[in-house]
């Protein structure tokens, strides 16, 4: 009886995974970004690479995105002021990414901040392939 409530539990806990990901806003900014790149997918590797890498063309006090999220997308971070960043994973903060208003703004202005520039619609692809896979 034991291995069948595990099963169970184990598989509710999937189906819950999965509804906590899925979202129709942000697929529809995903797919957006992925006909500007002119891609069918994202890498979730090279999001994560992105994510943890350190920049020397934006500005010297943001060298990276953990600067101010931390190493650990499922952390809440801090601005440079303290002022708290809820996570930036899509299993710790299911409505991430699906205003695209939104998502446009801090992609625009974080991008400029840790790398001197705007991001591709490659880069914000991958970005949000790794941040939803966490």
């Amino acid at each position: 009886m034991k291995p069948k409530f595990v099963l169970v539990l184990g598989t509710a806990s999937v189906l819950f995974a999965a509804a906590v990901v899925a979202n129709p806003a942000r697929d529809a900014i995903v797919a957006g970004f992925a006909a500007e790149a002119g891609v069918s997918a994202f890498s979730a590797e090279a999001g994560q690479a992105m994510f943890l890498a350190q920049f020397t063309g934006g500005k010297e006090a943001t060298p990276s995105c953990t600067t101010c999220h931390t190493s650990n997308p499922l952390a809440a971070g801090r601005t440079r002021v303290g002022k708290p960043i809820l996570p930036m994973a899509v299993s710790a903060n299911p409505d991430r990414y699906t205003d695209p208003e939104n998502v446009a703004k801090w992609f625009r202005r974080n991008c400029t901040s840790v790398l001197g520039r705007e991001c591709t619609a490659q880069e914000k692809g991958n970005f949000l392939a790794f941040m939803i896979s966490q």
